[in-house]
């Protein structure tokens, strides 16, 4: 790949958080002198995929990119699932809970699939249903299966080499417990011969030499066997660092829960004789309520929810901004997820001549570099919500008639992007605006200047232009209670006046810009909504 030198050396300075990271693992490959860099992120496919796992994938490819432009150096992203845990619980989205529990505590390439289908277990589903959104979004990504690489042999060599350093991780490890628990604990858990459950069992006998451990099963008798070939899996935190070790992970960035365990994954990995990654930690998400999201739980959104609504563009902004800040991530935050993107994507046009703005533009990071040229409209999200409602549209062609009348140049065949933004604003509307909506009446006073808005609305053509239109609302406002006084002596316009424009004529508390929309909508069209609104139809 050419590199631009004048982005390349304005990434040597970016203050674009994926430019901080990337410089870290620059300085690494010169002291390591290693020739490739390896990118990892871990899936627990204990339930179904939701948002949080394609941010993990999304933020770690932004830095993987932002290397990239840095350094010539090859790189790899290994999504990594940890299927050979044992269900501990069964979740609550299953559909046939009950059917699940004589699965308990096998691994989850075990438990059969309760979805149905062609799956050959509930690891495999879910695993299935992770790759299925990472490919539908273009994510260059190796998969790798815990079930596949410890039967296959390939974490054989690492597994052995902790058992000779058994002592050292159990002296990492078991300070970290409380003292029932350290009474039991092994970071070896084997897979019963006999029932083939995941066990949490202490060992009665560990040989490094014969490579074998010593321990009690389930149906009471003892049991020699080798760590190797599947037989047994290592603890969450000790399998952290053997994995890191085994397979020379570079760059690993993780939620803020396990904050507190890297030190633990770290250690282990540097007991077992490899250089422990660079981290990033990130904030937890949070649903309506606040509550961290749960893929167990299922609250939140999930990825085809979002999509259901928007792009996935918008869903890459939201993942790019402010990651190490909680945020609520639901239903209200996609609006304005998707205006963003948009007005992101226009001004990286603006900054051909400006290398350091254009990385700090996030487009730059959702799209590897190379941000597609943005079709022409600047219709928003927010303002296609409004026409829905004032339109009663439940289909796109209705939305398409208004969009046509403003702008004849654009049609869904040559504008693609807008006409799946005018299916998702309809979904959208109908799910979570209209359920909402509540008109209120104007008081006296208001309709008094309602009606000589409709009547300096009259004044103008019907392909008046929005900045047009815009300043005869201005000018209409600039009245008592509304008037305000600007610090250069002249009239100004309160916010409340656009307030009240959106509650009585919209019903809702915000609105787009008040002229775009009427432009939009048709100046008859919104006389005669003014007009509804004055006779207090809208509200009844």
């Amino acid at each position: 790949m050419t590199v631009d030198p004048a982005l390349r050396a304005a990434a040597e300075t970016s203050k674009a958080w994926p430019f901080e990271e990337a410089r870290k693992l620059v300085d690494r490959v010169k002291r390591t002198g290693k020739k490739e860099v390896l990118f990892e992120t871990g899936y627990g496919p204990s339930g179904l995929p939701h948002i949080g796992t394609f941010g993990e994938v999304a933020r770690t490819t932004m830095v993987r990119r932002a290397f990239e432009l840095l350094c010539d150096i090859p790189t790899r992203l290994l999504c990594f699932s940890d299927d050979m845990d044992g269900m501990r619980k069964i979740p609550d989205t299953v559909p046939d809970p009950a059917a699940l529990k004589p699965y308990l505590h096998m691994p989850l390439t075990v438990v059969p699939n309760p979805f149905g289908g062609d799956y050959e277990s509930f690891g495999h589903h879910n695993n299935a249903m992770l790759r299925r959104f990472l490919d539908t979004f273009g994510f260059q990504y190796e998969f790798a299966s815990a079930t596949e690489y410890y039967k296959s042999g390939k974490f054989d060599a690492m597994l052995l080499r902790a058992l000779e350093k058994f002592d050292d991780i159990m002296g990492v490890m078991l300070p970290t417990l409380g003292e029932e628990r350290q009474a039991t604990y092994s970071p070896f858990l084997p897979i019963s011969p006999s029932s083939g459950r995941v066990l949490y069992v202490p060992m009665k006998k560990v040989d490094a030499k014969a490579g074998t451990i010593t321990f009690t099963d389930e149906d009471g008798t003892d049991v020699t066997m080798p760590v190797t070939g599947g037989r047994t899996k290592l603890q969450w935190k000790p399998d952290f660092g053997m994995r890191w070790a085994a397979l020379g992970v570079d760059f690993e960035m993780f939620g803020k829960d396990h904050q507190t365990n890297a030190p633990i994954y770290d250690r282990i990995c540097e007991i077992l004789g490899a250089e422990a990654p660079e981290h990033y930690v990130y904030e937890l998400f949070l649903d309506d309520k606040g509550q961290k999201i749960s893929k167990s739980k299922g609250n939140g959104l999930t990825i085809d929810e979002w999509l259901t609504y928007a792009d996935p563009e918008s869903l890459a902004l939201f993942m790019y901004n402010k990651p190490r800040e909680a945020k609520r991530l639901y239903f209200d935050v996609i609006p304005r997820a998707v205006d963003d993107y948009a007005a992101f994507l226009s001004g990286y046009q603006r900054q051909a001549e400006k290398p350091v703005d254009r990385l700090m533009n996030p487009v730059w990071h959702i799209h590897g570099g190379n941000p597609p040229v943005p079709e022409e409209g600047g219709i928003s999200f927010a303002l296609l919500l409004n026409l829905a409602a004032v339109a009663n549209a439940h289909d796109k062609s209705a939305l398409w008639g208004f969009i046509r009348r403003y702008q004849p140049n654009l049609a869904p065949d040559t504008h693609p992007r807008l006409d799946a933004l005018v299916a998702h604003a309809l979904r959208y509307f109908d799910d979570f605006v209209k359920p909402k909506k509540q008109y209120r009446p104007p008081t006296e006073d208001e309709a008094a200047a309602l009606s000589d808005l409709a009547d300096a609305l009259g004044t103008l053509p019907e392909n008046a232009a929005p900045e047009e239109i815009q300043q005869k609302v201005y000018d209409v406002g600039r009245r008592d209670p509304y008037k305000t006084t600007q610090k250069d002596g002249s009239v100004g316009v309160a916010q409340g006046w656009f307030n009240m424009l959106y509650q009585v004529l919209l019903g809702e508390e915000k609105g787009p810009r008040f002229g775009s929309f009427v432009a939009l909508y048709g100046i008859d069209n919104t006389r005669q909504l003014i007009g509804r609104a004055v006779k207090g139809e809208l509200a009844s």
